[in-house]
């Protein structure tokens, strides 16, 4: 049995079904519940150059937003209460596959209930950092930016959460995601997130952790930590923005192609620790500086700066520049460039990433202690 085929089948029967029960519903007449279908589709040209002389001419997928098909929905049931849910399914854009082929909804599945108190939810969800990406720097923490290259976990399966509604300009979020192991009790392998967000006119200030703990008797028995604290001002034509970020996440990569540091312990679809990588040991400050401007209603530009230090003494950091400009072409499309640089430490090996994996990219030999100079264009439509 195909298994990415028969999921595609079950999506597809689950997309049907909900249109023709919201097209009855609609005959019928109002009802207070909605669902939408909603995603993305990103598409870029790819140019890379390392100091080794190797280059790389591709088109690649999510510079900005992983393209994506998603279901959200919510239910009005009284009482100032509503049942909320999202279904989100990534995909490439250019080959049409999806991105992971062991589950349909890879992105996001969650049900919830959403009250003037907050909202609990359900299921595999983004993390708190995830969701703060846009406050971190002008890419909103993606192609142009040197912190996603560091990497960033990004969503878990079994996760509990609960996000307040914002009191005095204060919001708070908490996640706690079981890691379901046989021995150990809920705790073992579990993954504890927390974030605040204060706003106060043009200025933003806050905080969003994750730490991911291994099982008790692991060989390695470090908690993988990622704490971002972050800053940023709206001078009114757009935004200077400070995030700082300690984290121990940082690894080879787990196919041995790309480089010393082109892996993380926790991995983008939401990976639980083994306690058995010694890089756990290993702790990087990254501090970001980057700003944008408004040049018209269409135009926007920006530029970040960067440096991922290595607090270890094994020259495994980074320094990274980018410029970006941004073109809207209307309310959902936008033409999009970067032109960047990474420079790995002597021991180095981190890549460039987007939204989505940079795939194909360097080998080893063409990252570790290399320096990457890269030039991408690109066009993003939501709908």
């Amino acid at each position: 049995m195909n298994t990415s085929r028969t999921l595609a089948a079950i999506a597809a029967a689950a997309i049907a079904t909900l249109t023709l029960s919201a097209s009855a519903q609609a005959q019928s007449g109002p009802v207070p519940s909605s669902v939408t279908l909603y995603g993305s589709v990103d598409q870029y040209v790819n140019f890379m150059k390392s100091s080794s002389g190797r280059s790389l001419t591709t088109v690649n997928d999510g510079a900005m937003l992983r393209s994506r098909v998603g279901l959200r929905g919510s239910e009005d049931i009284g009482g100032g209460l509503a049942t909320t849910f999202t279904l989100e399914h990534g995909l490439y854009a250019d080959s049409g596959k999806q991105n992971d082929s062991t589950r349909f909804f890879d992105r996001q599945a969650w049900v919830g209930m959403a009250s003037p108190w907050g909202e609990v939810r359900i299921g595999r969800q983004n993390t708190a950092a995830f969701y703060r990406s846009e406050y971190i720097d002008y890419s909103g923490r993606t192609l142009g930016s040197l912190s996603n290259h560091y990497g960033l976990p990004a969503r878990y399966d079994n996760d509990l959460s609960y996000i307040s509604p914002r009191f005095g300009g204060l919001q708070l979020e908490a996640h706690y995601a079981i890691g379901e192991q046989a021995r150990g009790g809920p705790s073992s392998k579990a993954v504890w997130q927390f974030a605040a967000d204060y706003l106060d006119g043009p200025w933003r200030v806050g905080y969003a952790g994750v730490h991911a703990r291994p099982p008790a008797d692991s060989p390695v028995g470090k908690t993988i930590v990622f704490d971002n604290l972050y800053l940023n001002y709206d001078h009114g034509n757009g935004r200077i923005y400070l995030s700082v970020i300690r984290s121990n996440n940082s690894t080879s990569s787990s196919v041995g192609l790309f480089g010393n540091n082109a892996g993380n312990i926790l991995g983008a679809t939401g990976a639980l620790v083994a306690g058995t990588d010694v890089n756990a040991r290993r702790y990087h400050n990254i501090v970001q500086l980057s700003a944008d401007y408004r040049l018209s209603t269409t135009w926007r530009v920006g530029g970040m700066i960067g440096r991922i230090a290595d607090t270890s003494g094994r020259e495994q950091g980074a320094d990274g520049a980018s410029v970006g400009a941004f073109y809207s072409l209307s309310r959902r499309t936008t033409l999009y460039t970067f032109l960047q640089t990474l420079q790995n430490d002597k021991n180095a090996g981190f890549v460039m990433a987007g939204s989505a994996a940079v795939l194909p990219n360097f080998a080893a030999e063409d990252v570790n202690g290399k320096s990457i100079r890269a030039l991408q264009m690109g066009i993003v439509h939501r709908f």
